[in-house]
């Protein structure tokens, strides 16, 4: 039984052996590809790397064994598995990876974290490749291509953000808007659901305004311009997904009052910076007319200057510096000319100092000035000119006086006179004695308003006898009455010239005293007939200006009044005439305008179709702000103390006092740091980060120059300042003297001035007494608005000494006599002036001195000489009687010498000796300290007729810096 059922278990081996072969033997044949779907549609969350897909990724293969044939193990063959999935497209962000071979379960996911805002689809083809046969895999098959298709899902991760900053609305008053203005929002994620805006809010509380889903925002309830002028409230967004906005926005709702017609859009304050030309006053304004229809239109614009300077801003040089800028150059004499040195008959009179505008005196009934004699020298037979600039009020019903000529003593005549008198301009002019006594022309009466209405007004007489002319602004009136009177009887009697009353000489005392300002009098020899210059004078530098349109020019007519501060402006166009509007400007020529406020007002006239219903435009004003100007310095450098010879100063050239003067003016800014290097460092968080200033040079004129000396004044008996004429007539400069300097003077530029200054010699022809002079250079523009730097200049004089022979040693003290006959010391040119000298001082301390001042001497003059001193001394013995002498080749040599006080202490020449030897190791100084040593020995010098006379009287030099 057990041998036949161990040969049945032997068959069933040998057949399940079989079967094995036969099975192992069709595996190793690939023979099918795999199969995977045709579509694929996938789902991924961005941010997510896993893909959901539908249908799963799952590769078969039929090569692979029947999963029902549990007996047999399919892991030990390759054929029928699937080894990898291959996906096929450009740049595509996903990789797909096999999970189980056997099963042909795949799976697709990400490479990296995916943006739905970048790309919300993504599409690409798929391959399954199985593992081929035997153990290399060879004979591998793929799959067709299966597409993909994917979509990312989108998260919430952007909130809304507004598409503007602010949001800006106008309202007026009493209306409810059924929409006032839209905010709108937007929200940067790629869904619908999440960047949709949901809903909008208001945070602000309390306020009578809402806004609805959509963004529209509108009042509640009517607002009022008396309870706020402007609303302020803060907005907020909110997605559908709730992220609420990540910065809320402010919205302005401004309330207007109910209309009115009026002028809008201008600034009330407008900015004026110095030098930039014409400035635009109401470069977007516009008329808000209420919808009312309107035929014409007329707008005057005035700027009002009457507070700057003399009714407005014009140059502040004197007015014969202006006379002559104007053309009326000759003959000019300036009767209320700024105070100064060279003319102070005005220093007593109240001033606005002159500085920022004109200058202008002030007259308050009590005061009044005397012209120099002299000054006036004009003919009243000849045509002469008054020009003056006169502000006057109502006054009282006395006359007052402007000007006046009047006899001196004994007696109240008038000769020729201006004056005020209730409200009218009256020209008196009584002619001398003639043969013929006939009635003549002799008051000139004119009835002006000007007169009294308190402002600023410039006058012009021409006078050519028995005709008067006078200009008012640049206008020309007529004498509305001239009344006649006898000429003055003879006499001998002198005239006194008088400004701001008239001189009473038979009461000695001033009467009819002027009440008011006066600016820029003076007369003028010869009629001033040119209109140009009139206008030239009286012209300001600032006012309004308009550039017309071409479109528009023949639509709007404009005028302007004769100095620019007033034009009008007429048409029926109303956008024509917002265009001329627009253009309107403000201009200032100034280089240095004077700084302020001009106010500015609109006034405006409308005619409609319906006269009865026409609107009232109210007036406009604003002002203009002229700001300061950058104020330039002028300095004024050069060589300010040097030597010359005496003979140089007594020469008839004399001495240049500013060889090599320069004049330079500067301006200093403040310039913002560079916004790189600040942005390089962090320097803009830094609250301590300055501006830079820095220093420009700028040109400009001057209108003087002043040199005055500093100590003595000149003495016209042996010294003068002079300057070539015919150079300041080649400039249009004039020059006045006097026993304190010079002053030039004449509107020019820095290097006209400077060239000029150079020329400006000092002369003095008795120099004995004279050891240095001392000046003082001074310039300024604009009448003194701005003063240069004091220039001070010392000229030293050198002296040289004459040879004395034979000197007398009486005086002298017994101890320090030597019997000499020829104790003088020849040098060239120079001699010492005591003979006792070479026996009071060392012979080897002498010889020294000698040689280190001739090499001083060598280095002032630059090295252009070459010292050779040679010396020889011989001494005889004091029994004998003999003199010593010392004897010098001095050719080569020139010495200043400055005798000294006399010699009261008394040394050895045994301590000269010692003391000579401890000054050897001293190291010598520099030759600038011996240069001003022998400076002040020079300045120190006696005169030598002085030397001569006194025996005592020793030469001590200060050996201290010298090397031996």
């Amino acid at each position: 039984m057990r041998f036949g059922g161990e040969k049945r278990f032997a068959s069933a081996v040998g057949l399940v052996l079989g079967l094995l072969c036969a099975v192992e033997a069709a595996a190793k044949v690939n023979k099918h590809k795999p199969w995977i779907e045709t579509t694929y549609h996938g789902i991924v969350t961005e941010n997510d790397d896993k893909v959901i897909l539908d249908p799963p990724l799952i590769a078969l293969d039929k090569d692979a064994p029947l999963r029902y044939a549990e007996s047999f193990e399919v892991t030990l063959t390759k054929e029928g598995e699937i080894c990898s999935f291959r996906i096929h497209g450009q740049n595509v962000p996903f990789e797909a990876v096999v999970l189980d071979k056997s099963t042909g379960e795949g799976v697709i996911r990400a490479k990296d974290k995916l943006d739905c805002e970048l790309q919300k689809e993504h599409t690409f083809t798929i391959q399954a490749y199985d593992c081929g046969e035997g153990p290399d895999g060879a004979n591998m098959k793929k799959s067709h291509k299966a597409t993909v298709h994917i979509q990312v899902n989108d998260i919430n991760e952007y909130s809304p953000v507004f598409k503007e900053k602010t949001y800006k609305a106008t309202v007026i008053e009493g209306k409810k808007y059924d929409s006032i203005l839209r905010m709108e929002a937007v929200d940067a994620d790629c869904s619908f659901q999440y960047s949709q805006i949901c809903n909008y809010e208001i945070v602000t509380p309390d306020i009578p305004f809402t806004i609805d889903k959509d963004g529209f925002i509108k009042n509640t309830e009517k607002l009022s311009y008396g309870k706020e002028h402007m609303y302020k409230l803060t907005v907020t967004a909110y997605d559908c997904g709730k992220n609420r906005a990540s910065e809320d926005v402010l919205v302005k709702i401004s309330v207007k009052p109910s209309c009115k017609p009026s002028w809008q859009d201008f600034n009330k304050r407008i900015e004026y910076e110095p030098g930039t030309g014409s400035l635009a006053l109401f470069p977007s304004m516009h008329l808000e007319t209420c919808d009312v229809p309107i035929t014409s239109i007329r707008a005057n614009i005035e700027l009002e200057t009457n507070h700057i300077g003399k009714g407005c801003d014009r140059d502040t040089y004197s007015e014969k510096s202006l006379h002559k800028l104007c053309g009326a150059s000759s003959g000019t004499v300036e009767l209320l000319p700024a105070p100064s040195s060279s003319a102070n008959w005005t220093v007593g009179l109240p001033t606005d100092n002159g500085h920022d505008s004109d200058q202008v005196f002030e007259f308050n009934g009590t005061q009044a000035i005397k012209v120099p004699d002299g000054l006036v020298s004009t003919n009243m037979k000849e045509p002469f000119t008054i020009s003056v600039w006169m502000r006057h009020g109502p006054g009282a019903h006395e006359k007052e006086t402007i000007l006046c000529n009047s006899d001196k003593t004994d007696m109240n005549r008038h000769h020729y006179s201006l004056y005020v008198h209730n409200c009218r301009l009256i020209f008196l002019l009584r002619q001398d004695p003639s043969e013929a006594e006939n009635y003549k022309p002799a008051e000139f009466h004119w009835k002006l308003d000007q007169v009294c209405d308190k402002e600023w007004h410039h006058y012009v007489l021409n006078v050519e006898f028995p005709t008067v002319s006078l200009f008012v602004d640049g206008a020309t009136f007529e004498p509305f009455m001239v009344t006649e009177d006898y000429p003055l009887h003879a006499s001998k009697i002198e005239t006194q010239l008088t400004v701001g009353a008239c001189w009473q000489g038979g009461n000695a005392r001033m009467a009819q005293f002027f009440r008011g300002n006066l600016a820029g009098l003076i007369i003028r020899s010869g009629k001033l007939e040119n209109k140009k210059v009139i206008d030239c004078l009286y012209t300001c530098k600032e006012g309004l200006d308009v550039q017309l349109p071409e479109e528009v020019a023949s639509a709007v007519k404009v005028e302007f009044n004769p100095n620019q501060s007033s034009l009008t402006v007429e048409g029926d166009d109303i956008g024509a005439f917002e265009k001329v509007m627009q253009h309107i400007s403000y201009l200032n020529s100034r280089q240095f305008p004077t700084p302020g406020i001009r106010h500015l007002r609109i006034s405006t006239t409308v005619k409609c179709f319906n006269e009865d219903s026409c609107v009232t435009v109210p007036d406009a004003e604003g002002y203009v702000m002229v700001l300061q100007p950058e104020e330039p310095k002028i300095s004024l450098s050069g060589i300010d103390h040097f030597a010359r010879s005496a003979a140089e100063f007594e020469s008839p050239e004399g001495v240049t006092l500013f060889p090599e003067l320069r004049i330079v003016s500067t301006i200093t800014r403040e310039v913002e740091a560079d916004t790189e290097s600040e942005a390089a460092e962090g320097a803009d968080d830094d609250p301590t980060v300055q501006e830079t200033v820095v220093s420009e040079e700028i040109m400009h004129n001057l209108d003087t120059c002043e040199v005055t000396v500093v100590g003595d004044e000149l003495d016209g008996e042996h010294e003068s300042l002079e300057v070539d004429q015919s150079q300041l007539q080649q400039r249009a400069l004039e020059m006045s003297s006097s026993n304190l300097g010079l002053v030039i003077i004449g509107v020019n530029t820095m290097a006209n001035y400077e060239h000029v200054l150079h020329l400006i010699r000092y002369k003095n022809w008795h120099t004995e007494a004279l050891f240095d002079r001392k000046f003082k250079l001074v310039c300024s523009e604009l009448n003194g608005r701005y003063i240069s730097n004091d220039f001070k200049v010392e000229v030293n004089v050198i002296h040289t000494a004459n040879p004395v022979e034979h000197a007398n040693n009486a005086m002298v003290p017994s101890s320090f006599i030597n019997h000499v006959h020829h104790s003088s010391v020849e040098l060239s040119g120079h001699n010492l002036v005591n003979a006792h000298q070479a026996s009071v001082v060392p012979s080897a301390a002498t010889i020294v001195i000698v040689v280190c001042v001739s090499f001083l001497v060598f280095m002032i003059i630059l090295g252009v000489f070459r010292i050779r001193a040679a010396h020889q001394r011989t001494m005889r013995d004091q029994e004998s009687g003999k003199e010593n002498e010392m004897d010098w080749d001095d050719s080569a040599l020139t010495i200043t010498v400055n005798p000294m006080e006399t010699y009261e202490d008394q040394h050895s020449s045994e301590e000269e000796e010692e003391e000579e030897e401890s000054e050897d190791g001293e190291e010598e100084d520099d030759i600038t300290s011996a240069e001003s040593e022998s400076s002040e020995d020079e300045e120190g010098g006696e005169p030598e007729d002085q030397q001569g006379t006194s025996r005592q009287q020793q030469l001590e030099w200060d050996d201290s810096t010298l090397t031996y």
